[in-house]
């Protein structure tokens, strides 16, 4: 029996991402680390120097880690991930107004893709490429209710 955690992304630019996320969609900060790199890096089975830093964020129980590696070379190169890639594809969050939503997005860094907009939904990327799909808020009282 398990119980949920967090879920880790990788940005770029640590107090951008932390803007983005706090600005545009709510989340509230909990509390941020510096691990040491010789366990990080085994843990994560990287090679040292890393230098991260891990902040932690909130929204309705879910944690969002921002995981930022300050030493050179330490990030790989980003690569633009697909909806259809095994794997976790995408965060999904419902807001008040998308359309509103998604101009704060392009406000504090992040892309709206503009093809994907069906109505009800929109996909839209963060600074760093992280799909997010914006819903209404309505969406979720369709749903059956959760066990």
């Amino acid at each position: 029996m398990g119980t949920y955690n967090h879920t880790g992304h990788v940005v770029t630019d640590l107090e951008r991402s932390k803007r983005f996320y706090q600005e545009v969609f709510g989340f509230k900060f909990w509390y941020e680390i510096t691990p040491p790199d010789e366990p990080t890096a085994k843990l994560t089975c990287l090679t040292p120097p890393l230098g991260v830093t891990a902040s932690y964020l909130t929204l309705d129980g879910f944690v969002l880690e921002l995981m930022h590696y300050s030493a050179p070379g330490a990030t790989a190169p980003r690569r633009w991930r697909t909806m259809n890639e095994p794997g976790l594809t995408h965060l999904s969050i419902s807001v008040d107004d998308v359309r509103a939503t998604a101009a704060r997005v392009t406000e504090y860094g992040g892309q709206i893709i503009e093809e994907s907009d069906v109505g009800a939904a929109l996909l839209v990327r963060d600074p760093d490429g992280q799909l997010l799909e914006l819903l209404p808020v309505s969406y979720r009282a369709g749903l059956p209710p959760k066990p």
